[in-house]
């Protein structure tokens, strides 16, 4: 699959999330000059995942966020758990309503 040189910034940086932590779209968005909505397209079009992390992606809030294009409050909440389990699986967890516990999990040192 083709993808676009936006798309190739995006995985680059993404690469950079070290294991057990997480950044938000607004973060990676502040560094590639972009918009957190386009970092979101972006990502829902990784055919690079899991090896390139964009489970490690969540909502500045602290929220889950969506994964596989599909929003986070998605009825079948299928890639949602996809995307718990292969945080939880890094030392990341997320609280009962999607929201993430250890706030020292959050990391943004991207270097463009």
């Amino acid at each position: 699959m083709a993808v676009t040189p936006y798309q190739e910034r995006v995985y680059t940086l993404l690469q950079q999330i070290p294991r057990g932590k997480v950044a938000s779209y607004a973060s990676l968005s502040i560094a590639l000059q972009s918009s957190p909505r386009a970092v979101g397209g972006a990502l829902r079009r990784n055919p690079y995942a899991p090896e390139v992390p964009c489970h490690r992606i969540i909502c500045a809030d602290g929220a889950i966020g969506g994964f596989k294009g599909e929003p986070q409050d998605a009825p079948s909440g299928i890639n949602q758990k996809m995307k718990r389990e292969l945080l939880r699986d890094e030392g990341v967890e997320f609280d009962e309503k999607g929201n993430l516990i250890d706030t020292a999990r959050w990391w943004n040192q991207f270097r463009p």
